[in-house]
């Protein structure tokens, strides 16, 4: 098996097994899924993987930098003819996610773990945080960097919470984005009135039917992208 060093192959390579890992996590879940099978399924061995990305892990933390941007992306697009106010834009994003972790097990499963490893919640925090600063900074001028680093501790909690449990029939969809919403929105002192706004902006669109199509897009994009 060749040793793959840096330059355009081991892009190729690298991609590849990017690509792998993730129809793996989403076939079987991240748990159930080792670095022999990512590396036998891309055609390369543990050495090569290993050598590349370190560790398990590691290959989720650079999946979780991609899907956090292609999120955020998507949502952009969804919302750009809709408004420009930027708290509704964040209504639909954080909807957005929690439609996405609801559509498949080994999703939510993926999520979860994302928001539990130390490296890969560093990651989200931190990228996190410098979206929350440019959507709220308006609405709270008087907060720095490292208050809305304390208050996205605070709502990414809520966002796991929220993921974690699934929907049933008394937990529906709808009252999860409605109790979602005016859980966290609180936390960036958000009034009544905008709270209700931004549950009416989020209901006028097909979340179960866009939330499918990111999903496909962002494995489809991946030996193009990262």
């Amino acid at each position: 098996m060749a040793n793959y060093g840096h330059g355009e192959h081991y892009e190729i390579m690298r991609s590849k097994m990017l690509y792998t890992a993730a129809q793996l996590f989403l076939q079987k879940g991240y748990a159930m899924t080792s670095l022999k099978e990512i590396s036998a399924e891309a055609g390369t061995n543990t050495g090569v993987l290993t050598r590349t990305f370190g560790s398990k892990e590691n290959i989720l933390a650079v999946l979780v930098k991609y899907v956090l941007e292609e999120q955020f992306g998507n949502a952009r697009e969804m919302v750009r003819e809709k408004t420009d106010d930027e708290i509704l834009f964040y209504a639909a994003e954080t909807v957005l996610q929690l439609y996405i972790v609801e559509a498949n097990e080994n999703i939510r499963e993926l999520y979860c773990t994302a928001y539990s490893l130390t490296s890969t919640t560093k990651i989200i925090q931190e990228m996190i945080t410098e979206k929350l600063e440019v959507i709220f900074k308006a609405h709270l001028p008087d907060l720095e960097t490292k208050d809305f680093y304390m208050r996205e501790i605070a709502s990414g909690g809520i966002m796991r919470g929220f993921m974690t449990i699934p929907c049933d029939m008394w937990f529906t969809m709808d009252k999860k984005v409605d109790a979602f919403l005016e859980s966290t929105f609180k936390i960036y002192d958000i009034g009544q009135e905008k709270i209700k706004e931004a549950i009416a902006f989020v209901k006028q669109f097909d979340y179960e039917t866009i939330a499918k199509n990111v999903i496909d897009a962002m494995i489809e994009k991946i030996p193009k992208t990262i």
